[in-house]
């Protein structure tokens, strides 16, 4: 399996509208950051996207991927469910509703978003989804395993998913002691983080990975959902132990 990194910036992408940090300025690809989500790629070379935020139709272009053959969202925030409509081409396509599998309460929400694409009488040219309802179990898609995590964001309970002994979380604050144990000895981990410092009350920053890291023992460690706060890609991976790195937009990981 592979799993190639399509954004790993925060909500408002990396360098953010009308910034002069040096991190927003700066002239290296890997500073820059679309939203996060990620394109895992199954052993018979099926596409599963985790989220579909604002970026997905310029992700997919700049990766040269072309297509998707279900969707994972974590939840219902909109960096991570409004690029949904830009799926239409995929759909338009196979010639097949997108299945798209998530918890019922951001399902609930991404039919109130799209309301159109769940109409009994779609208009030309609408996108169309077949939805499916999770809860914290492992479930098969497309002849994969997946185990969830649930991990707290804020005040919301939110999924993160693991693939073989690879893990993908984005946008956690808190993960209790029992799904932990889902993530003990990891090939690779991967986890947002979103600044060296100062606490957020929705997303770890990198003391919590740090110690989080050293709790769980994960072989290797790649950060995302990063903010121009955290620094410049490549002085903070000359900072970072080798096994703890930043991701980049592109980069890809075969497990």
């Amino acid at each position: 399996m592979r799993l190639k990194f399509l954004g790993t910036g925060t909500s408002q992408g990396v360098p953010t509208i009308g910034c002069t940090d040096p991190v927003c300025l700066s002239e290296n690809p890997k500073d820059k950051r679309l939203r996060s989500s990620v394109l895992v790629t199954t052993d018979d070379n099926r596409k599963i996207l985790i989220d579909c935020g604002p970026d997905f139709r310029q992700q997919m272009l700049t990766q040269q991927e072309h297509n998707v053959d279900a969707v994972l969202l974590t939840h219902e925030h909109n960096d991570h469910v409004i690029g949904l409509d830009d799926m239409r081409p995929i759909i338009f396509r196979s010639k097949k509703d997108m299945p798209i599998y998530c918890r019922q309460r951001t399902g609930d929400e991404v039919k109130k978003r799209f309301p159109y694409a769940f109409s009994d009488e779609k208009y030309p040219g609408a996108p169309s989804f077949e939805m499916h309802f999770l809860d914290n179990r492992p479930f098969t898609l497309l002849d994969t395993e997946i185990v969830p995590i649930e991990v707290s964001h804020y005040k919301i309970d939110i999924f993160g998913y693991k693939f073989k002994n690879t893990a993908y979380i984005t946008d956690a604050s808190a993960i209790s002691d029992a799904e932990k144990d889902k993530l003990r000895n990891l090939d690779y981990f991967i986890i947002n983080c979103l600044r060296k410092d100062n606490p957020h009350p929705a997303h770890f920053i990198l003391p919590q990975i740090l110690e989080l890291v050293e709790e769980l023992q994960p072989k290797q460690t790649y950060l995302t959902h990063l903010s121009h706060h955290i620094g410049f890609h490549d002085e903070m991976n000359q900072e970072l132990p080798p096994h703890i790195q930043l991701a980049f937009d592109g980069q890809e990981i075969v497990f």
